[in-house]
């Protein structure tokens, strides 16, 4: 068990969320992806301009999964007007989990899904929700592992390509 450590990103922290971001996205769909539309969804969003934009909304927060002080994966989760889609005041958006391919299956995704979570719970958020690729079978085995139930689908727009992601939901009422 890798002893993992989960600490808030910060502005001064922008040039490494935007190292593990491109690594961990490039890692998770390139070889499923055209090079063009991967260099453009890097290129529009995670830049450093639109990732310091994204830090400065109060409405969302990063995290860093670090081992031994080396970042290894992030989260990134939004609340209210940020949410990429519903916009729900009382529920919390998972954005963003990802991992170094070398730490897969290390516990590392699941220690920053249980971040995501506590944070929604300490906000009183009535659910979590997210949306995973549907050729990403990995990832929709994760959340349905950890609770999450699918509830509609959304289009993602990987650079020129429209894809279709499937919607997730965790509710939190009662818990």
């Amino acid at each position: 068990m890798y002893d993992i450590e989960i600490i808030k990103v910060k502005l001064a922290d922008i040039t490494d969320l935007q190292s593990i971001g491109r690594q961990t996205f490039f890692e998770s769909f390139a070889d499923q992806n055209t090079a063009e539309d991967m260099q453009k969804y890097l290129d529009n969003n995670l830049s450093i301009d639109k990732l310091k934009n994204e830090l400065a909304d109060k409405n969302s927060e990063f995290y860093f999964a670090t081992l031994d002080n080396k970042v290894i994966g992030y989260l990134k989760i939004n609340f209210g007007q940020a949410q990429t889609e519903l916009k729900d005041k009382s529920s919390l958006e998972i954005e963003r989990i990802y991992v170094l391919k070398d730490f897969h299956g290390k516990n590392v995704g699941q220690v920053l899904c249980n971040k995501a979570i506590d944070i929604a719970k300490q906000t009183k958020s009535d659910y979590v929700w997210l949306g995973v690729w549907e050729k990403n079978p990995r990832a929709i085995n994760f959340y349905m592992k950890n609770g999450f139930v699918e509830f509609d689908k959304h289009i993602f727009m990987l650079g020129n390509d429209k894809q279709t992601d499937i919607m997730m939901r965790l509710k939190l009422s009662g818990c």
